[in-house]
């Protein structure tokens, strides 16, 4: 009988999820790198767990999943994606769980012609953009929805402060591109390191400067030390945070301060308040009875989703790339490749997917909602 193994890096264990007995004995090689330790874990952990839930067969043939941790580093993260292409011969490349490590990812899988699904935000180059897709919605779609509200709201004057990488480069960027035509200005920057246990200098300043509202660029659990620090501090202004924190650690990290912060997510944060002709709706629904049936009540998060989502489309190229060319072969991976520009409207938790050669994203607006903190819950935003 066929197995779906999860090789971890940093654990000397597998585990064997049971396939069906096919009397095909091909598989389909994944590799996953995703980083279940160190400051990403809040994010690794989730994506790793939802691999219980994904399909252990596409089109009649086994699923062979390879997962190794890379710690939220991108030389592990590279390490990794050269194992899945010189010793596994993967034939889809899935991570990882932050924008330096996915892209380092991205770097090999375009150099090795080996369909890629990042994990993480991760910009786009020429380079990289053949191979390789994005998971997680992109930053100026998740973005117009907290400038929209800010604008709604009266805000004139902004703060931000976010990681001192490539994914807080992307939220500030943004930001400044999308706020200054609609008349508002930023006052402070500030930034931090993903392993930083402190920033109160940082919020000190933008307390200080007392912009109108104040956006996050944080992910996981880091995003819940800035949110603390300025309610602290005494900050009273709006505070947005981008959907790399939505998850229910948040919430638990930040404490009461929480309270009232708007949160960009996702839709498979809030299915249940999803019209029922949303393609969105029922793919969330489905995920998230699995996770939090075996992760608790209010488990859910963007993390699971995207992990999840990579095989929702997964379900619908590989049987269209299996008519072309049989996999382990250079020519299946061409196949998937383009089956992925060919298949169009993708159901899936987070989005509904329409890759194209340049739009490596594929969603719209669809793909994000606004919700606020409540009592300790996440409910949609006025």
């Amino acid at each position: 009988m066929p197995k779906l193994h999860l090789a971890m890096a940093a654990v000397v264990a597998s585990l064997a999820l049971a396939a069906p007995a096919r009397a095909q004995t091909a598989e389909i090689t994944i590799g996953l790198s995703l980083s279940a330790t160190g400051p990403a874990a809040a994010l690794g952990v989730p994506e790793r767990n939802a691999l219980e839930f994904v399909p252990k067969e596409i089109g009649g043939v086994p699923l062979k999943l390879i997962v190794l941790d890379d710690g939220g580093d991108p030389a592990a993260a590279t390490t990794n994606a050269r194992r899945f292409v010189t010793e596994s011969k993967a034939d889809v490349m899935i991570g990882s769980s932050i924008v330096p490590s996915s892209v380092a990812m991205s770097t090999v899988a375009n150099e090795a012609g080996i369909p890629h699904f990042s994990l993480a935000p991760m910009p786009f180059t020429p380079a990289r953009e053949k191979w390789s897709v994005d998971m997680p919605q992109p930053v100026a779609i998740v973005g117009r929805v907290m400038y929209d509200h800010m604008k709604a709201k009266g805000v004139k004057t902004l703060g931000y402060i976010g990681y001192s990488d490539s994914y807080g480069d992307l939220w500030f960027n943004d930001l400044k591109e999308q706020t200054g035509p609609m008349g508002m200005k930023i006052v402070d920057d500030e930034r931090f390191a993903r392993p930083d246990t402190s920033i109160t200098g940082q919020a000190l300043k933008l307390v200080a400067a007392n912009p109108d509202a104040i956006l996050i660029g944080a992910a996981g659990a880091g995003a819940g030390m800035p949110q603390s620090e300025l309610r602290d501090r005494g900050y009273k202004g709006l505070i947005y945070q981008t959907h790399g924190a939505a998850s229910m650690d948040f919430i638990r990290i930040a404490g009461a301060s929480a309270e009232g912060v708007l949160m960009a997510s996702g839709p498979v944060m809030n299915p249940e308040g999803q019209p029922d002709g949303a393609l969105t709706k029922q793919p969330g629904l489905t995920l998230n009875a699995a996770y939090e049936a075996k992760y608790g009540a209010s488990s859910r998060n963007q993390f699971a989703g995207h992990a999840y989502d990579a095989f929702e489309i997964l379900k619908r190229v590989i049987p269209v790339a299996l008519k072309a060319a049989k996999p382990g072969t250079p020519e299946f991976r061409e196949a998937i490749r383009q089956a992925l520009l060919s298949e169009k409207e993708i159901a899936a938790t987070q989005g509904v997917y329409n890759f194209t050669d340049k739009d490596r994203n594929g969603v719209d607006d669809r793909s994000r909602i606004l919700l606020t903190v409540k009592g300790g819950k996440y409910v949609p935003a006025e």
